[in-house]
């Protein structure tokens, strides 16, 4: 043993090596080969644990339940008043006043707008003249036959005490054709009357035109007229004012999808939604399901109009509204959750791999 030792030794001395340095070179080398052990060893399980969390999947059971289910179509589309209308004017002329503004609420026969009037009021006067002077011809005329009516009954009676020797033939013929003129003229003056009264009414239908009306009950949506402005009557005249009737009820009309037109009938409740207000919900009803189609974009939709009570008049013209149409009710119906039947799990592929250490 100690001839080992010694010859043990004698290697250390021959290689020039100190002894205490060579253990401590030993140790380090043991040390880093237990530091890359450990460091392959986690990462082996960290790819393990990932590839396994990756392939595996988690389902979530529930059980069925019985309840009322509800069938519904949505739909959206705009709010209209039942009933908007464009007014116009009749009459050429200038704007003078305008006695409306955005807003207000008119009656039918308020005035919205009134023309400058003078011109018109002059063609009123002048027809009233020309009437006057049409019914004292016909007065002139009257007592024209009034006068050649009693000469042509004197010489009528001359003729009888005469034994109709006198007056001539030709004189009682001309006091005949005399009284056959003046009856003309009459028919002729009262025809003239009749002409200037019709001037007269139409002037005066004019003069009562240039006061622009509200044709209904309602509120003015939008006004395009300011005083001083031209207005011409066209045959398509400008729209000077929009009015809207009552709007404490209104329309909705929906675009339904031709896919579920066949739901839709008349008297099916709905409910609907607007941006300005998405916290609240609207009821309303079907009243009439359209026959007629629109095609946008290669989809055929179908026009769907809802009555809509607006008694507080947050609802507003145009606004765009998104709505629920209820189209089937089933009671004590099985029920699941809708994401199991729209749910398709991945498919699975087992996967080989192989390690090894080199």
């Amino acid at each position: 043993m100690r001839a080992k030792c010694n010859k043990d030794t004698d290697i250390v001395e021959t290689l020039g090596i100190d002894p205490s340095q060579g253990s401590r070179i030993g140790r380090m080398l043991w040390v880093c080969a237990t530091i890359l052990l450990t460091v392959i060893v986690i990462m082996a399980l960290v790819f393990r644990k990932g590839s396994n969390s990756s392939d595996s999947v988690h389902y979530k059971a529930q059980e069925a339940q019985r309840g009322d289910l509800t069938v519904i179509v949505t739909a959206t589309g705009t709010l209209q008043p039942t009933n908007k209308v464009d007014v116009s004017s009749e009459l050429s002329g200038i704007i003078k006043t305008v006695e409306a503004d955005y807003n207000s609420k008119v009656k039918v026969g308020q005035p919205l707008a009134i023309l400058d009037t003078s011109k018109l009021e002059a063609q009123v006067t002048q027809s009233k003249a020309t009437l006057e002077s049409a019914k004292a011809k016909v007065l002139q005329a009257e007592a024209t036959v009034r006068e050649t009516r009693s000469k042509l009954t004197q010489l009528r009676r001359v003729k009888e005490l005469s034994n109709n020797k006198l007056p001539s033939q030709t004189e009682m013929d001309a006091a005949e054709a005399a009284l056959d003129r003046a009856l003309a003229d009459v028919a002729s003056a009262k025809a003239a009357v009749s002409h200037s009264q019709a001037t007269l009414d139409a002037n005066q239908t004019d003069l009562s035109k240039a006061v622009i009306r509200s044709p209904i009950n309602g509120i003015v949506l939008t006004r395009s007229v300011e005083p001083g402005q031209t207005v011409a009557a066209t045959l398509n005249p400008p729209v000077l004012f929009k009015l809207a009737e009552d709007l404490t009820k209104m329309e909705l009309v929906v675009n339904v999808d031709e896919a579920d037109v066949g739901q839709i009938q008349e008297g099916q409740r709905a409910t609907f939604s607007v941006s300005a207000y998405p916290n609240r919900m609207f009821d309303a009803w079907i009243v009439q399901d359209r026959f007629g189609s629109t095609t946008t974009s290669g989809v055929v939709t179908y026009e769907t109009v809802l009555k809509v009570d607006n008694p507080d008049l947050s609802l507003r013209p145009g606004m765009t509204a998104t709505a629920d149409i209820i189209v089937k009710k089933i009671e004590k119906a099985v029920l699941i959750p809708s994401t199991a039947l729209r749910f398709t799990p991945p498919v699975q592929e087992r996967k080989k791999s192989s390690t090894g250490l080199l």
